[in-house]
């Protein structure tokens, strides 16, 4: 149920007296970020969760980073690189100032070492993928890497920005084994490991030596002594926090509140139109049913995008009508525009046409079929509002939704199997090519490709996608991708999340970034005036 802001704190003061940990404001010189949720370990070779990474990103650093334009990479440990003619050889030249968190030289070494882990069969990350078709990674002095691949891959650059490819410390993690990011991290971030308590708060402390950051920011050192990551689950519990002095900034901005905070002088809010983050119900096309075009086609059509996003997100997210973010790297204009619009009337032709028409319950029929297909999800109050209101305009034209949503400690083995018809996901990406390769390409059944999908020429573009040496080719292949998914609508895109970063009155140079949903990335131009 909506609530507005001034709703949420009188709830909040009605109730019994908070959790010492909200206890008393955000001390000087400490930075108090709020978020929903915690991760299960910060390794950045072991977790893909967000919570995971928007720590990690302050705790390490990669290669190269990413500018807020989301497409232009820029030096990171690397100050320089090149790429030879044949897109195979990746050289990079290291900085050369570069301390681990207790005071230790990074060198090439540290570079292999890292990579190498996150590669290694024994790791088993699930996202070792992204380091590309890697045939060895070597170092030829202390300051050289080489990178060398058994076939180009055009996305490289773009997958060393992500927190996966974070460099560490060799002697940590053979310290601390399974227990690495969990209970002790040694990167070379502007903040370094002190403490974790699960589920509550995880506090770092200011890099003394760190003066190396990411040329996007003005400040290249970190100008805050103390971070402190805390949980609070709750949205209203958060919101009040952050406008009673407990915290000083959030990307976990509930939908409901966000205009609400945008109205209030004692809040500054940020966005950025580059984040890339969507919504989308997919279709396994080989199950009975949605393995039909026309249904297909008519769940497109049949839905009131624009309405849902509208009503569950309150005008803090944007209908989904393309595959991929206008923004994004790879986005194909003539691909977007064979995704369907909204029109029952259309959606109930279509079906028609194809043979299912109305049995005596109003749910259409074909072949002694029903149009019948189930949805499994992660039970949260989004993603219920939003299958709910398919189902109620699937419904009015004669389909019918069996919503099956679960916590998410069971979802991701739910959704790992072949039981259900279709599912509804949300993910992040940093350009077309990622975003297409990792769900389908026929060889990421059955997950990610939870959809199934195994079309010989969508293999054969994703490959010329990510392989080709050219810029141009690169983007055709991708964008005849886009074209040939969106003719077989084996999705149904829903929403485009939007970020806002808002921070508390005492806080200056917030500017969200979001690179894979990580709002604050580095944060180096974070500052307290008191």
């Amino acid at each position: 149920m909506k609530k507005t802001l001034g709703a949420a704190l009188l709830s909040l003061a009605a109730t019994v007296p908070v959790a010492d940990a909200l206890a008393q404001a955000a001390p000087r010189d400490t930075l108090v970020v709020l978020r929903e949720y915690d991760a299960d370990r910060y390794d950045p070779a072991r977790s893909t969760a967000r919570s995971a990474g928007e720590v990690i990103y302050m705790m390490s650093d990669t290669l190269v980073s990413l500018d807020f334009d989301q497409k232009t990479v820029k030096p990171g440990l690397a100050e320089s690189w090149t790429v030879s003619e044949d897109g195979k050889l990746y050289t990079f030249k290291l900085r050369r100032d570069v301390t681990f968190c207790d005071g230790k030289k990074m060198t090439a070494a540290d570079v292999v070492y890292s990579i190498n882990r996150w590669v290694a069969p024994e790791t088993r990350s699930p996202v070792k993928w992204r380091a590309g078709p890697l045939k060895e990674i070597r170092a030829t002095d202390d300051y050289t890497v080489e990178y060398e691949l058994n076939e180009p891959y055009g996305e490289l650059l773009y997958q060393l920005t992500l927190f996966f490819a974070s460099i560490v410390d060799k002697e940590s993690v053979e310290k601390l084994g399974a227990n690495f990011g969990v209970q002790g991290f040694n990167g070379t971030g502007p903040y370094c490991w002190q403490s974790w308590t699960p589920r509550q708060d995880l506090v770092l402390t200011k890099h003394p030596n760190y003066t190396w950051g990411p040329p996007i920011y003005q400040n290249r050192s970190p100008q805050i002594g103390k971070v402190i990551w805390r949980i609070i689950p709750e949205a209203n519990t958060r919101l009040a926090a952050l406008q009673t002095g407990q915290g000083d900034i959030t990307q976990y901005v509930p939908p409901f509140a966000v205009a609400q905070l945008q109205r209030l002088p004692t809040i500054k809010m940020s966005t950025q139109p580059n984040y890339f983050w969507d919504y989308f119900l997919g279709f396994k096309v080989d199950k009975p049913v949605v393995n039909d075009p026309a249904i297909r086609q008519a769940v497109n059509m049949a839905v009131n995008r624009e309405a849902l996003v509208k009503a569950v997100f309150f005008g803090a997210a944007e209908p989904a009508d393309a595959y991929v973010n206008p923004n994004t790297l790879g986005y194909d204009a003539e691909a977007a525009k064979l995704v369907p619009q909204f029109n029952a009337d259309a959606a109930r032709k279509v079906l028609d046409e194809a043979g299912w028409k109305p049995g005596a319950d109003g749910i259409r029929e074909k072949g002694g079929e029903r149009a019948s297909f189930n949805v499994y999800g992660i039970q949260t109050a989004e993603w219920r509002r939003m299958t709910e209101a398919m189902q109620a305009d699937l419904r009015r034209v004669g389909i019918d939704l069996r919503i099956q949503l679960w916590d998410a400690t069971v979802a991701w083995g739910k959704l790992a199997t072949q039981e259900f018809d279709s599912f509804v996901m949300s993910y992040p990406y940093i350009s077309a090519t990622d975003g297409f390769a990792l769900y389908f390409d026929g060889a990421n059944r059955p997950t990610p490709n939870r959809m199934n999908w195994n079309d010989e020429a969508t293999n054969k573009l994703l490959n010329t996608a990510k392989t080709a040496l050219s810029a141009e080719e690169r983007a055709k292949a991708i964008a005849e991708v886009q074209k040939i998914v969106a003719r077989n609508n084996v999705w149904f895109p829903i929403a485009r999340e939007s970020l806002y970063l808002a921070a508390a009155q005492r806080v200056e140079g917030a500017k969200a970034h979001g690179l894979y949903g990580a709002g604050l990335y580095k944060g180096l131009d974070l500052r307290l005036t008191r």
